[in-house]
């Protein structure tokens, strides 16, 4: 049982400064799956570790999909290790050979925990889900369901499921993101409308959206050109200034 803090120092900097230099990287498979498994940042930090396992050390861990479902909760729009997390993400979601079920769960998942993210994050996770159904078409009946979403009386998916493929999210449709299309921010409204119109087949680069901040948005929306909106100016009569108003007649704003 290791420090929380001394958790997140070791796994930070695991893969890159400690694994390449191990002549038996597989000794350090207990310990990062162990770390897998406590959950919070500690889990997303372990990543890292666990893809280099993965794909370089041949490690099997049966349940991997079913943990990294789980780790999604809304405070992964919003924690410091976001981009790390995001990106460990999308490659271990790039397989082709992922079933429709379990690319769809993540899809939904992501979906409704947008509904309360930030705008920097809505704009990197939009373009994020719009490249997992250009890798699985089969996930698309999320988008265009022949009978739209209007036939359904509710949501078949179970958000509280822990297992992917018992989540009903194929039987779902995404009414999250079409929620989106009315966002306050105009840049959410128009990337979310994207999924109206047939994608392209070229992915979305979002490595330069991984690490979007608010202050960014914020300095891109003041360094705009201001455009002169015409303004229709009607001298204001009366108690509530309307034409023909009855409180004109006994009113007067001298």
């Amino acid at each position: 049982q290791l420090p929380t803090g001394l958790y997140k120092k070791v796994l930070v900097i695991l893969h890159d400064s400690v694994l390449p230099y191990m002549n038996e990287p597989t000794l350090m498979m207990d310990f990062l799956t162990v770390a897998y498994g406590i959950g919070g940042a500690i889990s997303l930090l372990a990543l890292n570790g666990l893809f280099i396992l993965i794909h370089q050390h041949n490690l099997e861990y049966p349940d991997f999909y079913k943990k990294l479902y789980s780790l999604l909760d809304p405070s992964i729009y919003h924690v410091k290790y976001r981009a790390r997390f995001f990106h460990l993400t999308d490659l271990f979601l790039s397989s082709s050979h992922l079933p429709a079920y379990l690319v769809a769960a993540f899809i939904k998942r992501l979906s409704r925990l947008a509904l309360t993210a930030p705008p920097e994050s809505l704009l990197m996770i939009i373009p994020f889900i719009c490249n997992l159904f250009r890798r699985h078409p089969a996930c698309k009946v999320l988008v265009h369901r022949p009978n739209g979403p209007g036939d359904m009386s509710e949501d078949p998916y179970i958000m509280e499921e822990k297992e992917p493929s018992e989540s009903r999210a194929l039987e779902s449709s995404l009414w999250e993101i079409q929620s989106l299309q009315n966002h306050y921010h105009p840049d959410v409204a128009k990337a979310a409308a994207v999924l109206n119109q047939s994608l392209s087949e070229i992915e979305d680069d979002i490595s330069g959206l991984l690490e979007l901040s608010a202050s960014e948005l914020f300095d891109k929306e003041v360094k705009k050109k201001s455009t002169d909106v015409p303004l229709e100016f009607e001298q204001v009569r009366g108690l509530f200034g309307k034409k023909n108003d009855i409180f004109a007649e006994h009113f007067s704003l001298d």
